[in-house]
């Protein structure tokens, strides 16, 4: 496809105006056909040596997998494959779904020259995406025209929740540093489910743990050390239903719960634990329990394109799909936000989990609702906010404590909060023996 550059059209309206003046003087019609026809040979002349000129080679260079919300370089290398200086502007096509910077690009090259450039994307959406073949609007020689190219290959990549909070949690899990995040380690001399090893008695052991026997043979207090059971199940049950669409940030409440089922997955693998998946709510994926930080990427690269559906979270049908599945005691964790209206399915499922589950329910709480109590009463319109605010957590209220007298462990949080709440609550059952 060619159009006429700037240059043209001005040109163009010179000879125009020309044209007008020549309707008034008759005398130099013929000059200015004369300029009129040049000019249309020097055009087409140009367009011709435009398009038998190669189109420039280019190829894209970027990651195959990228973390939502992240900025990433793309690389383009442009290559003038011809034996003439080239000018051109380079843009590429990005996906719908990130945001670019440095877009187009202006380009002077020399005969058989090759340039490489970039420009920053960012990712605003998980998912597949695909950047299109890039756009090249080429100028013909004399800048007469351009023409517009379409050169290098698709490239298909995935945009993953954001890793890299992740692996920052990783590092300190391995490090035991997880209080520096806000997780509680409570440490315990002595108290734990399973027997580790003997081991010399230290200050603020618990007098229960020394091993009398083996301080009797050693001449010296001797303790029992203990850990947490392994080999146990966590299955995170993750609500896809049109509320978890809810944004009070950037990121969507599915987003946030996302990357705490990602980091509650991680901890437990740590632990020594089997974790899996299920998804309801208009989207219905299972990954199976599983053992060490395979659980982790089986979960992510089952979740990480699911968006929130328009669909209402059938509870009875998730708990009656979980019993089928999970013959073995769990720790069940279901993932939503609750409203008055879930009370009579949700009831129901819970009471059925629980028959063989330990269950925990763990909703979001939207955060303007916070901000509506924390805000200054100055005005009729804020007074009546707050006190709708205020009504309505007094109802959320009292349906989770009758979720909770029921036997289900619950969290109330907002979104940004729920990851480590989430894992203080799991470490918590887990090192009292709950599961």
């Amino acid at each position: 496809m060619f159009l006429p550059s700037t240059r043209l059209l001005w040109l163009l309206a010179g000879v125009t105006a020309l044209a007008i003046a020549v309707s008034i003087m008759p005398q130099f019609q013929l000059q200015w056909a004369a300029l009129a026809g040049a000019l249309a040979l020097l055009a087409a002349l140009d367009l011709a040596s435009a398009l038998r000129t190669p189109a420039p080679a280019l190829e894209r260079r970027i990651a195959a997998s990228l973390a939502l919300g992240v900025p990433v370089e793309v690389a383009l290398r442009v290559a003038n494959r011809s034996g003439a200086r080239l000018r051109c502007e380079v843009h590429d096509h990005h996906p719908a779904s990130f945001e670019c910077e440095g877009l187009p690009r202006p380009l002077a090259l020399g005969p058989r020259e090759w340039v490489e450039l970039g420009y920053q994307a960012r990712p605003v959406a998980r998912g597949e995406a695909r950047f299109a073949s890039a756009e090249l609007r080429v100028f013909s020689p004399l800048g007469l025209w351009q023409i517009k190219r379409l050169s290098g290959e698709s490239t298909a990549v995935r945009v993953y929740p954001n890793f890299r909070a992740l692996a920052r949690y990783s590092l300190l899990a391995t490090d035991n540093r997880l209080s520096q995040i806000g997780v509680l380690q409570v440490r315990r001399r002595g108290e734990g489910m399973e027997f580790h090893q003997l081991r010399e008695y230290r200050e603020g052991d618990s007098q229960r743990a020394i091993d009398w026997k083996a301080t009797a043979r050693t001449a010296r207090l001797i303790a029992r050390e203990y850990e947490d059971e392994k080999d146990q199940r966590v299955l995170l049950v993750i609500d896809c239903g049109r509320r978890m669409a809810s944004k009070d940030d950037e990121l969507s409440h599915f987003d946030h719960t996302l990357n705490a089922a990602l980091l509650l997955a991680h901890v437990a693998a740590r632990q020594g634990d089997a974790v899996g998946m299920l998804t309801m709510g208009g989207v219905s994926r299972y990954s199976e329990p599983r053992k060490s930080l395979a659980a982790v990427h089986a979960i992510l690269n089952r979740a990480y394109d699911i968006e929130p559906t328009l669909a209402v979270p059938d509870y009875q049908q998730a708990a009656r799909e979980i019993m089928t599945r999970v013959r073995r005691r769990a720790l069940v964790i279901l993932l939503t936000n609750l409203r008055d209206e879930d009370d009579d399915g949700l009831m129901p499922a819970l009471d059925l989990l629980r028959t063989r589950h330990l269950v925990v329910l763990a909703s979001l709480r939207e955060a303007i609702l916070g901000r509506a109590l924390s805000a200054r009463v100055d005005s009729f319109d804020r007074a009546v906010t707050h006190a709708a605010a205020a009504d309505y957590l007094v109802q959320r209220g009292r349906i989770f404590r009758r979720i909770g007298a029921a036997g289900v462990i619950t969290l109330d949080v907002e979104p940004e909060r729920l990851p480590i709440a989430l894992v203080n609550r799991y470490l918590e059952l887990k090192r009292g023996g709950r599961l």
